[in-house]
Protein backbone atom coordinates (compact mmCIF):
# COMPACT_ATOMS: atom_id res chain seq x y z
CA UNK A 1 0.00 0.00 0.00
CA UNK A 2 2.71 2.29 1.09
CA UNK A 3 4.31 1.83 -2.60
CA UNK A 4 0.94 2.48 -4.08
CA UNK A 5 0.70 5.29 -2.61
CA UNK A 6 4.08 7.04 -3.29
CA UNK A 7 3.71 6.19 -7.06
CA UNK A 8 2.91 9.00 -9.20
CA UNK A 9 2.97 9.86 -13.07
CA UNK A 10 5.31 12.17 -13.99
CA UNK A 11 4.07 15.58 -13.27
CA UNK A 12 5.37 19.18 -15.20
CA UNK A 13 8.06 17.36 -16.59
CA UNK A 14 9.36 16.14 -12.71
CA UNK A 15 11.22 12.63 -12.73
CA UNK A 16 9.35 9.93 -11.40
CA UNK A 17 9.32 8.64 -8.14
CA UNK A 18 8.12 5.28 -6.69
CA UNK A 19 8.00 3.37 -3.78
CA UNK A 20 10.65 0.58 -5.13
CA UNK A 21 13.33 3.28 -6.37
CA UNK A 22 12.72 5.21 -2.82
CA UNK A 23 13.16 1.68 -0.69
CA UNK A 24 16.52 0.49 -2.57
CA UNK A 25 18.14 4.17 -2.39
CA UNK A 26 17.28 4.62 1.52
CA UNK A 27 18.82 1.00 1.96
CA UNK A 28 21.84 1.70 0.75
CA UNK A 29 22.43 5.33 2.22
CA UNK A 30 22.85 6.03 5.90
CA UNK A 31 20.72 9.05 7.77
CA UNK A 32 23.80 11.44 7.46
CA UNK A 33 24.63 11.15 3.86
CA UNK A 34 20.55 11.42 2.14
CA UNK A 35 20.86 14.67 0.20
CA UNK A 36 17.34 15.92 -0.13
CA UNK A 37 16.75 18.77 -3.38
CA UNK A 38 14.89 21.76 -2.50
CA UNK A 39 15.05 23.30 -5.56
CA UNK A 40 11.32 23.43 -7.50
CA UNK A 41 10.73 21.79 -10.95
CA UNK A 42 7.73 23.79 -11.50
CA UNK A 43 8.62 25.35 -14.76
CA UNK A 44 9.24 29.31 -13.58
CA UNK A 45 5.92 30.93 -15.88
CA UNK A 46 4.13 28.58 -13.40
CA UNK A 47 5.04 30.04 -10.04
CA UNK A 48 3.42 32.33 -8.58
CA UNK A 49 4.82 35.27 -6.86
CA UNK A 50 2.94 35.24 -3.42
CA UNK A 51 5.03 38.33 -1.67
CA UNK A 52 2.10 40.43 -1.74
CA UNK A 53 4.13 43.66 -0.94
CA UNK A 54 2.72 45.16 -4.79
CA UNK A 55 -0.22 46.58 -5.51
CA UNK A 56 -1.45 47.78 -8.87
CA UNK A 57 -0.98 47.07 -12.72
CA UNK A 58 0.21 49.96 -14.49
CA UNK A 59 0.60 52.19 -11.66
CA UNK A 60 2.44 49.62 -9.38
CA UNK A 61 3.74 50.20 -6.04
CA UNK A 62 5.72 48.18 -3.62
CA UNK A 63 6.15 49.25 -0.32
CA UNK A 64 8.88 48.15 2.11
CA UNK A 65 10.20 48.13 5.75
CA UNK A 66 9.20 47.36 9.19
CA UNK A 67 8.32 49.19 12.23
CA UNK A 68 11.17 49.63 14.40
CA UNK A 69 13.76 49.09 11.41
CA UNK A 70 15.85 51.38 9.67
CA UNK A 71 13.16 53.09 7.57
CA UNK A 72 9.84 52.85 5.53
CA UNK A 73 8.34 53.90 1.88
CA UNK A 74 7.81 52.55 -1.32
CA UNK A 75 8.77 52.40 -5.11
CA UNK A 76 6.36 53.69 -7.54
CA UNK A 77 6.67 52.23 -10.91
CA UNK A 78 4.97 53.56 -13.87
CA UNK A 79 4.54 56.69 -12.93
CA UNK A 80 3.77 58.87 -16.46
CA UNK A 81 7.07 61.25 -17.28
CA UNK A 82 7.29 64.84 -16.84
CA UNK A 83 4.80 65.65 -13.67
CA UNK A 84 5.59 67.99 -11.87
CA UNK A 85 6.82 66.22 -8.16
CA UNK A 86 7.77 67.24 -5.04
CA UNK A 87 8.78 65.74 -1.38
CA UNK A 88 5.89 68.45 -0.61
CA UNK A 89 2.93 66.47 -2.46
CA UNK A 90 3.53 63.52 -0.27
CA UNK A 91 3.91 65.65 2.92
CA UNK A 92 1.05 66.82 3.19
CA UNK A 93 -0.81 63.26 3.88
CA UNK A 94 2.16 62.12 5.05
CA UNK A 95 1.29 64.60 7.93
CA UNK A 96 -1.80 63.74 8.30
CA UNK A 97 -1.29 59.99 8.48
CA UNK A 98 2.09 60.84 10.99
CA UNK A 99 1.51 59.60 14.69
CA UNK A 100 1.61 61.99 17.85
CA UNK A 101 -0.53 64.15 16.46
CA UNK A 102 -3.32 64.79 18.94
CA UNK A 103 -3.89 62.85 22.00
CA UNK A 104 -6.63 60.43 20.36
CA UNK A 105 -3.65 58.31 18.84
CA UNK A 106 -0.37 56.81 19.37
CA UNK A 107 2.21 58.98 21.20
CA UNK A 108 5.35 57.71 19.23
CA UNK A 109 6.96 60.89 18.41
CA UNK A 110 8.11 60.63 13.78
CA UNK A 111 8.01 63.57 11.91
CA UNK A 112 7.87 60.84 9.06
CA UNK A 113 9.88 63.53 6.43
CA UNK A 114 9.91 62.04 3.16
CA UNK A 115 12.83 61.67 0.82
CA UNK A 116 12.63 61.29 -2.82
CA UNK A 117 16.26 59.34 -4.23
CA UNK A 118 15.09 58.43 -7.61
CA UNK A 119 12.76 59.23 -10.88
CA UNK A 120 12.63 62.54 -10.39
CA UNK A 121 14.89 65.60 -11.97
CA UNK A 122 14.51 69.15 -12.05
CA UNK A 123 11.31 68.90 -10.54
CA UNK A 124 9.66 66.53 -12.89
CA UNK A 125 8.92 62.94 -13.59
CA UNK A 126 11.33 60.95 -15.57
CA UNK A 127 9.09 57.77 -15.87
CA UNK A 128 11.30 55.91 -14.35
CA UNK A 129 10.62 53.95 -10.42
CA UNK A 130 10.10 56.78 -7.98
CA UNK A 131 11.83 55.55 -4.83
CA UNK A 132 10.67 57.03 -1.73
CA UNK A 133 12.03 56.71 1.97
CA UNK A 134 10.93 57.54 5.44
CA UNK A 135 13.30 56.97 8.36
CA UNK A 136 12.44 55.29 11.66
CA UNK A 137 13.72 58.08 14.42
CA UNK A 138 11.79 57.29 16.86
CA UNK A 139 12.36 53.28 17.87
CA UNK A 140 11.17 51.36 21.01
CA UNK A 141 12.69 47.54 20.70
CA UNK A 142 12.42 47.13 24.22
CA UNK A 143 8.76 47.55 24.36
CA UNK A 144 8.35 44.44 22.72
CA UNK A 145 9.95 42.05 24.79
CA UNK A 146 7.04 40.16 25.89
CA UNK A 147 5.66 40.03 22.50
CA UNK A 148 8.47 37.98 21.27
CA UNK A 149 7.22 35.68 23.77
CA UNK A 150 3.70 35.56 23.76
CA UNK A 151 1.24 36.44 20.62
CA UNK A 152 -1.42 39.55 21.12
CA UNK A 153 -4.70 38.51 21.37
CA UNK A 154 -6.41 39.55 17.48
CA UNK A 155 -2.80 40.71 15.79
CA UNK A 156 -0.74 38.56 13.02
CA UNK A 157 1.85 37.92 15.57
CA UNK A 158 0.65 34.32 15.55
CA UNK A 159 -0.28 33.95 12.15
CA UNK A 160 2.46 35.62 10.85
CA UNK A 161 4.32 32.43 13.15
CA UNK A 162 2.53 30.15 11.54
CA UNK A 163 3.23 30.79 7.96
CA UNK A 164 7.11 31.99 7.86
CA UNK A 165 8.40 30.01 11.30
CA UNK A 166 9.55 33.95 12.01
CA UNK A 167 8.28 37.33 12.04
CA UNK A 168 9.75 40.73 13.04
CA UNK A 169 9.10 40.89 16.86
CA UNK A 170 9.53 45.07 17.44
CA UNK A 171 6.29 46.89 16.43
CA UNK A 172 4.34 44.04 14.51
CA UNK A 173 7.25 44.50 11.52
CA UNK A 174 4.72 44.52 8.19
CA UNK A 175 1.96 44.03 9.99
CA UNK A 176 2.35 47.34 11.55
CA UNK A 177 -0.05 50.31 10.32
CA UNK A 178 3.50 51.85 9.73
CA UNK A 179 3.76 50.00 6.46
CA UNK A 180 0.95 52.53 5.50
CA UNK A 181 3.69 55.33 4.93
CA UNK A 182 4.36 54.08 1.64
CA UNK A 183 1.32 53.64 0.75
CA UNK A 184 0.05 57.34 1.76
CA UNK A 185 3.51 58.65 0.20
CA UNK A 186 2.39 57.63 -3.26
CA UNK A 187 -1.08 57.86 -2.91
CA UNK A 188 -0.17 61.58 -2.96
CA UNK A 189 1.35 61.36 -6.60
CA UNK A 190 -1.64 59.83 -7.80
CA UNK A 191 -3.72 62.42 -6.08
CA UNK A 192 -1.74 64.82 -7.83
CA UNK A 193 -1.77 63.36 -11.25
CA UNK A 194 -5.57 62.93 -10.70
CA UNK A 195 -6.47 66.62 -10.05
CA UNK A 196 -4.39 68.04 -12.62
CA UNK A 197 -5.69 65.43 -15.04
CA UNK A 198 -8.98 64.68 -14.46
CA UNK A 199 -10.26 67.42 -11.96
CA UNK A 200 -10.54 64.12 -9.33
CA UNK A 201 -11.18 64.77 -5.73
CA UNK A 202 -11.21 62.23 -2.89
CA UNK A 203 -11.71 63.25 0.30
CA UNK A 204 -12.20 60.95 3.39
CA UNK A 205 -13.80 61.39 7.19
CA UNK A 206 -14.88 59.58 10.12
CA UNK A 207 -18.45 59.30 10.11
CA UNK A 208 -18.45 56.70 13.37
CA UNK A 209 -16.03 56.41 16.54
CA UNK A 210 -17.01 53.85 18.70
CA UNK A 211 -21.19 54.15 19.21
CA UNK A 212 -21.21 58.05 18.16
CA UNK A 213 -22.27 57.34 15.06
CA UNK A 214 -22.38 60.57 12.39
CA UNK A 215 -26.52 60.55 10.99
CA UNK A 216 -26.55 60.00 6.83
CA UNK A 217 -27.35 62.95 5.30
CA UNK A 218 -25.37 65.57 7.94
CA UNK A 219 -22.57 66.07 5.66
CA UNK A 220 -23.19 67.34 2.21
CA UNK A 221 -21.17 65.32 -0.25
CA UNK A 222 -21.15 68.26 -2.75
CA UNK A 223 -19.58 71.32 -0.91
CA UNK A 224 -17.34 68.61 1.52
CA UNK A 225 -13.95 70.36 1.87
CA UNK A 226 -10.73 69.35 3.26
CA UNK A 227 -10.88 71.89 5.94
CA UNK A 228 -14.14 71.07 7.25
CA UNK A 229 -12.56 67.38 7.86
CA UNK A 230 -9.60 69.07 8.87
CA UNK A 231 -11.20 71.29 11.77
CA UNK A 232 -10.93 68.79 14.54
CA UNK A 233 -8.56 65.90 15.77
CA UNK A 234 -11.11 63.23 15.55
CA UNK A 235 -11.48 64.40 11.44
CA UNK A 236 -15.45 64.58 11.12
CA UNK A 237 -16.44 67.55 9.50
CA UNK A 238 -19.58 68.05 11.94
CA UNK A 239 -18.35 69.99 14.92
CA UNK A 240 -21.45 68.57 17.30
CA UNK A 241 -20.28 64.86 16.69
CA UNK A 242 -16.87 65.50 16.58
CA UNK A 243 -16.43 66.54 20.35
CA UNK A 244 -18.86 63.16 21.28
CA UNK A 245 -16.53 60.97 19.02
CA UNK A 246 -13.66 62.64 20.52
CA UNK A 247 -15.22 62.25 23.80
CA UNK A 248 -15.86 58.17 23.24
CA UNK A 249 -12.22 57.86 22.23
CA UNK A 250 -10.64 59.32 25.81
CA UNK A 251 -13.19 57.36 27.85
CA UNK A 252 -11.21 54.17 26.58
CA UNK A 253 -7.89 55.57 25.97
CA UNK A 254 -7.48 56.42 30.09
CA UNK A 255 -8.65 52.77 30.57
CA UNK A 256 -5.61 51.53 28.25
CA UNK A 257 -8.46 49.93 26.12
CA UNK A 258 -9.53 50.56 22.30
CA UNK A 259 -12.49 51.32 20.06
CA UNK A 260 -13.14 51.02 16.20
CA UNK A 261 -15.20 53.14 13.84
CA UNK A 262 -15.52 54.04 9.97
CA UNK A 263 -14.36 55.82 7.54
CA UNK A 264 -16.40 57.46 5.01
CA UNK A 265 -14.73 58.34 1.56
CA UNK A 266 -16.28 60.15 -1.65
CA UNK A 267 -14.75 60.43 -4.82
CA UNK A 268 -16.02 63.92 -6.77
CA UNK A 269 -15.35 64.06 -10.47
CA UNK A 270 -14.23 60.37 -11.30
CA UNK A 271 -12.76 61.13 -14.98
CA UNK A 272 -16.06 63.04 -16.37
CA UNK A 273 -15.47 66.58 -17.58
CA UNK A 274 -17.10 69.16 -16.30
CA UNK A 275 -17.79 71.20 -19.49
CA UNK A 276 -20.26 69.17 -20.80
CA UNK A 277 -19.38 66.69 -24.44
CA UNK A 278 -17.84 69.67 -26.54
CA UNK A 279 -13.94 70.56 -25.93
CA UNK A 280 -13.56 73.10 -23.68
CA UNK A 281 -12.36 76.13 -25.04
CA UNK A 282 -9.83 76.52 -22.70
CA UNK A 283 -8.00 73.21 -23.84
CA UNK A 284 -4.31 74.12 -24.40
CA UNK A 285 -2.41 71.49 -26.77
CA UNK A 286 1.35 71.75 -26.91
CA UNK A 287 1.96 71.15 -30.78
CA UNK A 288 4.74 72.82 -31.41
CA UNK A 289 7.02 69.64 -30.17
CA UNK A 290 5.94 67.28 -32.25
CA UNK A 291 5.48 69.53 -35.35
CA UNK A 292 9.30 69.73 -36.12
CA UNK A 293 9.53 66.57 -37.64
CA UNK A 294 6.55 67.35 -40.07
CA UNK A 295 5.56 69.52 -42.89
CA UNK A 296 3.72 72.86 -42.36
CA UNK A 297 1.42 71.10 -45.45
CA UNK A 298 0.73 68.31 -42.94
CA UNK A 299 -0.45 70.59 -39.70
CA UNK A 300 -3.80 70.69 -40.08
CA UNK A 301 -4.10 67.05 -40.53
CA UNK A 302 -2.11 66.42 -37.31
CA UNK A 303 -3.82 68.96 -35.34
CA UNK A 304 -6.82 66.79 -36.29
CA UNK A 305 -4.97 63.49 -35.05
CA UNK A 306 -3.96 65.18 -31.96
CA UNK A 307 -7.53 66.61 -31.00
CA UNK A 308 -9.03 63.04 -31.58
CA UNK A 309 -6.70 61.61 -29.18
CA UNK A 310 -7.50 64.26 -26.88
CA UNK A 311 -11.21 63.08 -26.92
CA UNK A 312 -10.49 59.88 -26.32
CA UNK A 313 -10.57 60.33 -22.26
CA UNK A 314 -13.84 59.24 -21.68
CA UNK A 315 -15.32 59.35 -18.42
CA UNK A 316 -16.30 55.53 -17.66
CA UNK A 317 -13.99 53.63 -15.26
CA UNK A 318 -13.79 49.90 -13.97
CA UNK A 319 -14.70 46.90 -16.31
CA UNK A 320 -17.55 44.20 -15.93
CA UNK A 321 -17.06 40.74 -14.20
CA UNK A 322 -14.05 40.47 -12.27
CA UNK A 323 -12.11 44.05 -12.15
CA UNK A 324 -15.22 45.88 -11.81
CA UNK A 325 -14.58 49.09 -9.86
CA UNK A 326 -16.31 49.16 -6.75
CA UNK A 327 -14.40 45.40 -6.56
CA UNK A 328 -10.87 47.00 -7.23
CA UNK A 329 -11.72 50.00 -4.12
CA UNK A 330 -13.03 47.02 -1.74
CA UNK A 331 -9.71 44.90 -2.02
CA UNK A 332 -7.67 48.24 -1.64
CA UNK A 333 -9.82 49.09 1.35
CA UNK A 334 -9.47 46.08 3.21
CA UNK A 335 -5.55 45.52 2.52
CA UNK A 336 -5.30 48.07 4.95
CA UNK A 337 -4.68 47.11 8.49
CA UNK A 338 -7.04 46.92 10.77
CA UNK A 339 -10.21 46.76 8.43
CA UNK A 340 -13.10 44.59 8.87
CA UNK A 341 -15.76 45.51 6.42
CA UNK A 342 -16.58 47.52 3.41
CA UNK A 343 -19.79 48.83 2.34
CA UNK A 344 -20.70 50.66 -1.43
CA UNK A 345 -23.06 52.63 -2.14
CA UNK A 346 -26.40 51.86 -0.45
CA UNK A 347 -24.53 49.01 0.99
CA UNK A 348 -26.14 46.58 3.46
CA UNK A 349 -28.98 49.34 4.19
CA UNK A 350 -30.37 48.78 0.55
CA UNK A 351 -31.37 44.92 1.03
CA UNK A 352 -34.44 46.59 3.10
CA UNK A 353 -35.79 48.42 0.09
CA UNK A 354 -37.01 47.36 -3.24
CA UNK A 355 -36.57 47.27 -6.40
CA UNK A 356 -38.56 50.34 -7.05
CA UNK A 357 -37.18 52.05 -3.96
CA UNK A 358 -33.69 51.47 -4.79
CA UNK A 359 -33.33 52.23 -8.44
CA UNK A 360 -31.46 55.00 -9.48
CA UNK A 361 -33.93 56.98 -12.29
CA UNK A 362 -31.84 58.83 -15.07
CA UNK A 363 -32.45 62.07 -16.42
CA UNK A 364 -30.46 64.71 -18.51
CA UNK A 365 -29.24 67.40 -17.40
CA UNK A 366 -29.00 71.25 -18.58
CA UNK A 367 -25.44 70.37 -19.82
CA UNK A 368 -26.96 66.92 -22.13
CA UNK A 369 -25.53 64.79 -20.01
CA UNK A 370 -27.25 61.68 -18.58
CA UNK A 371 -27.24 61.86 -14.45
CA UNK A 372 -29.08 59.65 -11.70
CA UNK A 373 -31.55 61.61 -9.39
CA UNK A 374 -30.55 59.16 -6.53
CA UNK A 375 -27.32 57.37 -6.22
CA UNK A 376 -27.62 53.86 -3.88
CA UNK A 377 -25.40 52.79 -6.79
CA UNK A 378 -22.68 55.09 -5.32
CA UNK A 379 -21.48 55.95 -8.22
CA UNK A 380 -20.94 52.70 -9.52
CA UNK A 381 -23.18 50.73 -12.20
CA UNK A 382 -22.00 47.26 -13.75
CA UNK A 383 -18.27 47.63 -12.57
CA UNK A 384 -18.24 50.84 -14.35
CA UNK A 385 -18.34 54.51 -12.97
CA UNK A 386 -20.95 56.60 -14.36
CA UNK A 387 -19.98 60.19 -13.48
CA UNK A 388 -21.88 60.23 -9.90
CA UNK A 389 -20.12 60.91 -6.57
CA UNK A 390 -18.77 57.43 -5.97
CA UNK A 391 -18.93 56.62 -2.17
CA UNK A 392 -17.78 53.79 0.27
CA UNK A 393 -17.84 53.30 4.26
CA UNK A 394 -14.45 51.18 5.56
CA UNK A 395 -14.99 49.95 8.88
CA UNK A 396 -11.90 49.20 10.99
CA UNK A 397 -11.73 47.37 14.17
CA UNK A 398 -10.84 48.42 17.94
CA UNK A 399 -6.71 48.33 17.94
CA UNK A 400 -5.39 45.11 19.25
CA UNK A 401 -2.66 46.17 21.43
CA UNK A 402 -4.11 47.33 24.53
CA UNK A 403 -2.62 48.13 27.89
CA UNK A 404 -5.38 46.15 29.78
CA UNK A 405 -4.49 42.26 30.99
CA UNK A 406 -5.90 39.61 28.21
CA UNK A 407 -5.08 35.90 28.37
CA UNK A 408 -2.90 34.49 25.05
CA UNK A 409 -0.30 32.19 24.37
CA UNK A 410 3.12 31.28 23.76
CA UNK A 411 5.23 30.52 21.04
CA UNK A 412 5.89 27.55 22.76
CA UNK A 413 2.15 26.59 23.33
CA UNK A 414 1.62 27.57 27.17
CA UNK A 415 -1.10 29.88 28.36
CA UNK A 416 -0.42 33.23 30.08
CA UNK A 417 -1.16 36.82 30.63
CA UNK A 418 -0.44 39.42 28.75
CA UNK A 419 -0.36 42.94 29.16
CA UNK A 420 0.79 44.95 26.05
CA UNK A 421 3.98 47.57 26.51
CA UNK A 422 4.22 50.02 23.45
CA UNK A 423 2.99 53.16 21.89
CA UNK A 424 -0.48 52.85 20.02
CA UNK A 425 -3.59 54.61 18.83
CA UNK A 426 -6.82 54.19 21.16
CA UNK A 427 -8.49 54.60 17.79
CA UNK A 428 -6.91 53.86 14.33
CA UNK A 429 -9.85 56.18 12.30
CA UNK A 430 -8.24 59.16 12.69
CA UNK A 431 -5.20 58.42 11.01
CA UNK A 432 -6.70 55.94 8.50
CA UNK A 433 -8.44 58.73 6.79
CA UNK A 434 -5.38 59.69 4.42
CA UNK A 435 -4.58 56.03 3.97
CA UNK A 436 -8.12 55.49 2.89
CA UNK A 437 -7.87 58.19 0.89
CA UNK A 438 -4.64 56.79 -0.70
CA UNK A 439 -5.71 53.65 -1.59
CA UNK A 440 -9.07 54.76 -3.38
CA UNK A 441 -6.53 57.08 -5.22
CA UNK A 442 -4.25 54.23 -6.75
CA UNK A 443 -7.24 51.99 -8.11
CA UNK A 444 -8.24 54.84 -9.83
CA UNK A 445 -4.82 55.94 -11.49
CA UNK A 446 -4.54 52.29 -12.18
CA UNK A 447 -7.82 52.25 -13.94
CA UNK A 448 -7.09 55.34 -15.62
CA UNK A 449 -4.71 54.47 -17.25
CA UNK A 450 -6.09 51.38 -18.14
CA UNK A 451 -8.60 53.17 -19.52
CA UNK A 452 -6.23 55.17 -21.66
CA UNK A 453 -4.29 52.08 -22.99
CA UNK A 454 -7.84 50.10 -23.77
CA UNK A 455 -9.51 52.54 -25.19
CA UNK A 456 -7.22 55.41 -26.64
CA UNK A 457 -6.72 54.61 -30.10
CA UNK A 458 -10.01 54.30 -31.14
CA UNK A 459 -12.51 57.68 -32.02
CA UNK A 460 -15.12 57.98 -28.93
CA UNK A 461 -19.15 57.92 -29.38
CA UNK A 462 -19.78 61.52 -29.00
CA UNK A 463 -23.54 60.58 -28.00
CA UNK A 464 -22.64 58.53 -25.72
CA UNK A 465 -19.21 59.33 -24.18
CA UNK A 466 -17.50 62.38 -22.79
CA UNK A 467 -14.00 64.05 -23.74
CA UNK A 468 -11.66 64.72 -20.44
CA UNK A 469 -10.57 68.46 -20.49
CA UNK A 470 -6.82 68.64 -21.54
CA UNK A 471 -4.75 70.09 -18.83
CA UNK A 472 -4.39 73.99 -19.25
CA UNK A 473 -1.02 75.32 -19.04
CA UNK A 474 -1.10 76.81 -16.06
CA UNK A 475 -1.67 73.30 -14.67
CA UNK A 476 1.59 72.42 -14.96
CA UNK A 477 2.88 73.98 -12.04
CA UNK A 478 -0.16 73.27 -9.68
CA UNK A 479 -0.07 71.96 -5.89
CA UNK A 480 -2.94 69.63 -4.66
Amino acid sequence: MASSALTSKSFLGSSRIDGASLSFDLRKSSLSSVQISLRSRIPKKLQINAAGSTFGTNFRVTTFGESHGGGVGCIIDGCPPRIPLSEADMQFDLDRRRPGQSRITTPRKETDTCKISSGVSEGLTTGTPIHVFVPNTDQRGLDYSEMSVAYRPSHADATYDMKYGVRSVQGGGRSSARETIGRVAAGGVAKKILKLYAGTEILAYVSQAHKVVLPEGVVDHESLTLDQIESNIARCPDPEYAEKMIAAIDAVRVKGDSVGGVVTCIVRNAPRNKAGNSTSTGQMINYNSVLVVFLDSHYTKLVELVEKAFQNKTKGLGSPVFDKLEAELAKAAMSLPATKGFEFGSGFAGTLLTGSEHNDEFYTDEHGRIRTRTNRSGGIQGGISNGEIINMRIAFKPTSTIGKKQHTVTRDKKETDLIARGRHDPCVVPRAVPMVEAMVALVLMDQLMAQYSQCYLLPINLELQEPLIAPRPEAANASV
